[in-house]
């Protein structure tokens, strides 16, 4: 399954804030911070990291629910929903 090039530049934005966010978990780390602060800022990552992996899943879904090119039936359809499924559940 291949992404949109606009769908694929914002998720990596995401990422990439998520990165900064985690890189300075890490420097709160190091500097002996308050536990509340780095586990709030630690949320926030996961959050951030959940939400870019959403992203992508749907993106996909929107793309693999449309029946693929050269699709005799529904079978490669319902292989791509099961595939997404999948990936949507180890997100959970």
């Amino acid at each position: 399954m291949e992404l949109d090039r606009d769908e694929v530049a914002k998720i990596a934005n995401r990422l990439k804030r998520a990165q900064g966010q985690l890189a300075g978990v890490i420097r709160m780390l190091d500097e002996g911070r308050d536990c509340e602060e780095l586990v709030t800022q630690l949320s926030a990552v996961s959050r951030a990291l959940d939400r870019a992996g959403f992203a992508i899943i749907a993106t996909g879904m929107r793309q693999c629910l449309v029946r693929p090119e050269g699709a005799a039936d529904d079978e490669a359809t319902a292989l791509d929903v099961q595939k997404l499924e999948k990936l949507f559940l180890s997100l959970a």
